[in-house]
């Protein structure tokens, strides 16, 4: 029987088709008509390829396993275009630097002094040694001494320079969660300078009685024998101490030694009934305070402080302590780590001394790096053209030359009297690294203080109560001394000088080389610049 209707078929799996006017029904099947419509409940029958209309295709087994061997063709992990953009909120790591999870690293974060952080995988057993070599060759730091890293406690205003041989993992487990401590990556020329200099950091005003000094052996032989043995003499002296829970400090007279640290009861009684035990050496770290007069109400600004090792820093436990000079705050500091490490010391400070000789693929044995290894010296004067310069005499004589020469010109066009001020170009010495701009001197001797008292360490920064001149700051016996620099003219040409215009520099740069070579006015030459470093 035909139906001149419209047919819809609905079956499982449940599909719906419309056909035309022509349909057969087969017979014993339950039909429902519905005006001129017929409903058929009928199985789906896909075997017909004459089928040209547009219906639900059933997407069969095979063609599932065609997509996943497509899928399976695309790479597990496709390199991330814009890490930065997916990372984790606040994270320092980028999703592309993760190392595999089998990977024995650890993630330590680690500030320059610009406040700029990096973040780099070190073993879990890396020392702060290590770790100070991987951020000079990954910071590419023109050289290899004098770096640490630097523990720092700003809310504490605590900060104490790593041993060389602590091991970073351990030193960060001690750390508060919700603190702000920070690693900082710095200079420190001062880390061993009591093995160059032990008088400076051990006046004999401070060494105990009971040292053996009677046995034909003056105060330094005996404290550069201390030294070389491993240990330290006795220190004594006045400090204040601030006492817990009040604002109040008390001046307590202090014995370290090898067995630990003591104070007396009774002024300066040595008296074993008159010495009370303060503190295990080995089981606390000593720390240099910074803006101790704002934090803590010192009655000075040379104040450090001991604290457990083991525990996170609470302000309950810190014992702190103020000297009346920074001879003797370093002479204490000094101490507690030559009691402390011992031999350890010793064997860091010769350490260090090699440490750049045993980098390997980082300097040449001439003393060159590999990006000035890969340079050569030319000469242009002669009329065929340019030759290389084989000589290294030669070279490093038409290097000075050429350097010289462009100084002067630079200089004279910025000395000559027709020229205004707001058409000289830019000083030379705003590229230096020793010059700091316009920092307070508060700040300028914080940043030698920071990077080591020792003699020679110097900037230069732009002087805040005279116009247009500038200040040389520079440490010497563990003080830092100012000196004004101040332009003038001789000649229609600007010059600047430090003693009247006795000595004449055409710039700051000419300034710095003359006074690394001799002291002139200065106590000690120029030594050492006090960077920033930059991560």
């Amino acid at each position: 029987m035909k139906s001149t209707g419209i047919m819809m078929e609905v079956a499982g799996p449940w599909a719906e088709v419309f056909e035309g006017s022509e349909g057969t029904e087969s017979p014993g099947r339950a039909e429902t008509l519905l005006g001129s419509s017929t409903l058929t409940l009928a199985p789906l029958v896909a075997e017909s390829p004459s089928v040209r209309r547009s219906q639900p295709i059933l997407i069969t087994s095979n063609r599932v396993k065609g997509v996943q061997s497509f899928s399976s063709s695309v790479p597990s992990s496709i390199p991330n275009p814009f890490p930065e953009l997916c990372s984790p909120s606040k994270s320092p790591v980028l999703i592309s630097s993760l190392p595999p999870p089998s990977s024995d690293k650890h993630l330590i974060k680690v500030f320059g002094e610009d406040s700029h952080s990096r973040s780099v995988w070190v073993s879990r057993g890396a020392t702060a040694r290590e770790v100070c070599h991987l951020l000079v060759q990954t910071a590419h730091c023109s050289d290899q001494e004098n770096w640490a890293l630097l523990e720092l406690h700003p809310t504490l205003g605590l900060e104490r320079c790593l041993e060389d041989h602590e091991v970073v993992r351990e030193v960060q487990a001690t750390w508060s969660l919700k603190g702000d401590t920070r690693l900082v990556f710095c200079k420190n020329y001062a880390k061993y300078e009591f093995f160059r200099k032990p008088m400076l950091f051990f006046p004999e005003s401070m060494i105990s009685d009971s040292a053996d000094v009677s046995k034909g052996m003056t105060s330094s032989q005996l404290i550069q024998n201390l030294l070389k043995s491993g240990t330290c003499p006795e220190i004594q002296g006045f400090l204040q101490v601030k006492e817990p829970s009040r604002k109040a400090w008390k001046k307590v007279y202090f014995f370290l030694r090898r067995s630990g640290l003591y104070c007396s009861t009774k002024g300066s009684s040595k008296e074993p009934r008159h010495l009370q035990y303060v503190a295990d050496l080995d089981e606390l770290n000593v720390y240099t305070v910074v803006n101790s007069r704002k934090l803590y109400g010192a009655p000075a600004d040379f104040t450090f402080c001991i604290k457990p090792s083991k525990n996170p820093v609470r302000t309950q436990d810190l014992k702190i302590l103020c000297a009346d000079s920074e001879q003797t705050r370093t002479c204490w500091t000094s101490a507690f780590r030559l009691f402390k490490y011992g031999k350890q010391l010793q064997c860091n400070y010769q350490l260090s001394k090699s440490a750049p000789r045993s980098l390997e693929g980082t300097k040449f044995p001439d003393g060159k790096s590999k990006s000035e290894a890969s340079l050569v010296a030319m000469d242009f004067s002669g009329k065929a053209g340019g030759r290389v310069i084989q000589n290294p005499t030669e070279a490093q004589s038409a290097e000075r030359e050429e350097g010289q020469a462009w100084r002067r010109r630079e200089a004279l066009r910025c000395s000559l009297p027709n020229l205004n001020s707001a058409a000289r170009p830019s000083s030379i010495h705003k590229t230096q690294p020793w010059f700091h701009g316009g920092v307070s001197r508060k700040e300028a001797q914080r940043l030698i203080e920071k990077q080591g008292l020792v003699d020679g360490m110097f900037l230069i920064r732009e002087s805040q109560q005279h116009a247009q001149c500038f200040v040389l700051s520079l440490c010497s016996k563990l003080k830092t001394k100012h000196y004004l620099v101040i332009p003038c003219e001789d000649g229609g040409r600007k010059y600047f000088t430090m003693d009247d215009g006795v000595t004449l520099f055409i710039d700051l740069l000419q300034l710095v080389e003359f006074h690394q070579i001799n002291k002139g006015i200065l106590p000690v030459c120029l030594k050492h610049p006090c960077v920033c470093v930059a991560l």
